[in-house]
């Protein structure tokens, strides 16, 4: 049967007043809660006996019935389980669903003879409660994470130590070509002159200028040691 028939077949959720009460103040963990879920936890009264645990049993064998019988006895207390844990009615209200979902899937491995019906269900209504807990802190972080990330300033200071380490390398390189060399590149890549202006500029001709800086521009990259 689809999870989605099951919560329509059991019926609707426990509302968050309900869960909360009537004052709307949210419930708090009392010794005699953990008095009574220990006990839930120990108990091993056999399903016979316990009405909660014959409904889940027959649920098990794939009784529908049964399964909406066990429902109405665990369904204030799995929501409120949930609620003490996620504090949270709307996310508290879906890990419910999620919770008898998984209580139907895993019926048939009941084993009243391990413990309870009432304390099975709850140690599954909290577990899955922590783990959402766990879930959504795990997004938080990841969220976080790609916020600082994204928020992070560009690192000025490297790229100016960068640029001026290949600055350096390439005036001590240039130190190294030709005068002619020098001259024609420094107009070229510096000065952002065309290869017809810099021969204007030099009164040299056109094609000359073009073996100038070629021939300076594969000194430097050796000189460098850049790979062609």
């Amino acid at each position: 049967m689809s999870a989605a028939r099951h919560l329509t077949m059991v019926g609707p959720l426990p509302s968050a007043d309900d869960a909360l009460g009537a004052s709307g103040a949210r419930p708090r963990t009392t010794m005699a809660d953990i008095v009574r879920f220990r006990s839930f936890m120990s108990s091993g009264a056999p399903a016979g006996d316990d009405p909660v645990g014959s409904a889940l049993q027959r649920a098990g064998r794939g009784d529908e019935a049964a399964f909406a019988e066990f429902y109405r006895h665990m369904s204030a207390t799995v929501h409120g389980i949930v609620l003490k844990v996620l504090r949270d009615p709307a996310m508290s209200e879906e890990v419910t669903q999620e919770v008898f979902v998984e209580l139907w899937r895993l019926a048939p491995r009941f084993d009243p003879e391990r413990g309870s019906a009432h304390g099975w269900a709850a140690t599954v209504a909290h577990r899955r409660a922590v783990d959402r807990v766990r879930s959504e802190q795990s997004a938080r972080n990841r969220e976080e994470v790609e916020s600082r990330r994204a928020d992070r300033p560009h690192d000025e200071v490297v790229d100016e130590v960068v640029d001026r380490l290949d600055r350096s390398r390439v005036v001590e390189a240039l130190g190294q070509l030709t005068e002619a060399q020098r001259e024609a590149v420094a107009l070229a890549y510096y000065g952002g002159h065309t290869y017809r202006e810099v021969a204007v500029l030099l009164g040299v001709p056109e094609g000359t200028i073009k073996t100038r800086i070629r021939d300076g521009l594969i000194k430097l990259r050796d000189l460098m040691g850049v790979a062609s």
